[in-house]
């Protein structure tokens, strides 16, 4: 899974990418030491794609990945970052850091004009260290993030910040253009709404949630818009079961139905043997349109882990069982 994307115009460096959120301490600190360490990994493991954001860790993310970008050949990676949000310091104003354990003391402040994805992206260049980016996705333009403010950041977000980006795609700065958001039916507008290359998918097309077969891929096949999928744990219940009790899904407490579907998955790969991760890293995969699925990783041990079932070999039965039970 870590090889070439060789179907892909983007040009990924790798199938398997490496998520930049968990150095950026989402859920627990982690040290300078530990972030080096697991980028490191990551690229010796032969991951050769890396995503962040200005969100993750209020800019914290952006400049761990940075540094480390400084002591490789650039040219060997693939790197994404998003717009939509830029960091100010508070000036005393209180800020919720939400789920970031130990994140820069700055202010996210979204903005989705042309000039608010000028000062993102500058900000971004400044963090990360370089000039030019393979891949800028539009981020979080849902309901989920917006409430009833969506269809206003929507139309904010297509008419600058879009336009923006598709400036830099045209003047080569940018190479491609995405849009990464949590569901199907919002991606799919955007795709019929403006000239995209790339869709990251969060938690719709997964080993326990195939709804974007319904809306996203379709439109997706149609518009030749590459999808890169995330979220594939759907935040942790296809990482660690159901008899855990930390399991998650979409980050709370997993509802009945969603627990019962998952014991369905769970009892198919026992069946056939087949690790319930690796099944979940690899579902994505055989659909062609996806290009890329990212991983988000803090520690050391993730990365061995991932690359292991990644590489598991899976019977096509138990694909086949998997998809006559429409779980």
């Amino acid at each position: 899974m870590t090889s070439d994307s060789s179907g892909s115009r983007i040009g990924f460096a790798s199938r398997l990418g490496f998520g930049a959120s968990g150095i950026g301490t989402l859920y627990r600190d982690v040290t300078e030491a530990q972030a080096a360490d697991v980028l490191d990994k990551a690229y010796e493991g032969g991951m050769r794609y890396f995503d962040t954001a200005p969100l993750y860790g209020h800019g914290l993310s952006e400049l761990r990945l940075g540094r480390f970008l400084r002591t490789i050949d650039r040219k060997t990676v693939t790197v994404s970052t998003k717009a939509g949000r830029y960091m100010v310091p508070p000036y005393g104003e209180t800020v919720d850091y939400g789920l970031w354990a130990s994140p820069l003391r700055l202010k996210p402040v979204f903005d989705y004009t042309y000039a608010g994805t000028m000062r993102s992206l500058e900000q971004s260049a400044s963090r990360l260290g370089i000039a030019d980016f393979d891949l800028v996705y539009i981020h979080d333009v849902d309901r989920f993030t917006h409430g009833d403010a969506y269809e206003r950041r929507f139309n904010e977000a297509i008419e600058g910040c879009y336009r923006a980006l598709d400036d830099l795609r045209k003047a080569g700065h940018i190479k491609a253009i995405g849009v990464g958001v949590n569901e199907s039916d919002v991606a799919t507008r955007f795709i019929k709404a403006c000239s995209l290359d790339a869709v990251m998918m969060a938690g719709r097309y997964t080993l326990l949630d195939r709804s974007a077969e319904a809306d996203l891929l379709p439109e997706a096949q149609k518009q030749g818009v590459e999808i890169v999928a995330v979220g594939v744990f759907n935040s942790g219940i296809l990482a660690t079961g159901t008899g855990s009790s930390a399991a998650t899904y979409d980050y709370g407490a997993p509802p009945p139905e969603i627990v019962e579907r998952a014991k369905k998955i769970e009892a198919i790969c026992k069946r056939h043997n087949v690790p319930l991760q690796a099944a979940a890293i690899q579902f994505p995969f055989r659909n062609p349109l996806v290009s890329a699925a990212v991983l988000g990783m803090s520690r050391v041990e993730r990365i061995e882990q991932n690359l292991a079932w990644a590489k598991t070999a899976i019977p096509e039965s138990f694909w086949t069982e998997l998809d006559e039970a429409v779980v």
